[in-house]
């Protein structure tokens, strides 16, 4: 006997408000936010770094900082963009992929790029094409998770949209690779990729297409939207 598992939740009324993940990880965010504006730069350095999954962090054995890094924004002032954004794309993957999925495509799209991400820089330093002091750059944030979920929105979007969506968002994080060149721009292209992925998956194993969107998700689209742009060349 084969399972198929749902394409999508089919929750309605109130039930379309409740948001654990979505709910719990933003104030998540906002208090760690709060918490690093109250301490003086020196010790907001320490912790972002020590958060930070820079590849000197990892070859240290602190694996720990593949999570830690996801709750942490080390622009301050950005936080009080990324985080209401962030809440408007996670509330859409909650939505329509389910608790359970939009943790899976965050988790694998924010380590798998960073791992990656990590290797190629090990290579890099390794063959003197970098300098060592990279593997001390501070790498924390939301924003590989998030590129996974903008690409698995592939399953979301019209099929006559379908190719649009892909090219356009991959154009956009190679020109963010061209422009900006640093690690960081690579794991976006990398983490959106996983996501692309994830949302072509979630389709095949799919018994139906996905609902379509009504106004308000539509809406929480544009705001994810915004905040994939602000990340890939902002």
């Amino acid at each position: 006997m084969v399972v198929v598992e749902p394409v999508a939740t089919t929750r309605t009324g109130w039930r379309r408000l409740f948001l654990p993940v979505t709910y719990g990880y933003a104030a998540l965010l906002i208090s760690v936010t709060v918490l690093l504006s109250i301490l003086s730069e020196a010790t907001q350095t320490r912790v972002v770094l020590h958060a930070s999954t820079n590849l000197y962090n990892l070859l240290h054995g602190r694996i720990g900082t593949l999570f830690s890094s996801a709750f942490v924004i080390d622009d301050l002032q950005s936080a009080a963009v990324i985080i209401p954004l962030l809440a408007c794309l996670l509330a859409l993957a909650e939505m329509k992929f389910g608790a359970l999925r939009l943790l899976r495509i965050f988790v694998v799209g924010h380590v798998g790029a960073t791992v990656i991400v990590a290797l190629g820089l090990w290579i890099a330093v390794s063959a003197n094409w970098l300098p060592v002091e990279v593997t001390h750059v501070s790498d924390v944030g939301v924003s590989y998770g998030a590129m996974a979920l903008i690409g698995a929105f592939i399953a979301l979007v019209p099929s006559r949209w379908k190719p649009t969506w892909a090219i356009t968002w991959l154009a956009v994080a190679v020109a963010g690779v061209a422009m900006g060149r640093t690690f960081t721009n690579v794991g976006h292209l990398l983490a959106f990729s996983i996501g692309l992925l994830a949302g072509y998956r979630v389709l095949r194993r799919g018994r139906t297409e996905l609902p379509k969107l009504n106004a308000w998700e539509g809406g929480l689209l544009t705001a994810a939207s915004i905040l994939g742009y602000i990340m890939l060349v902002g």
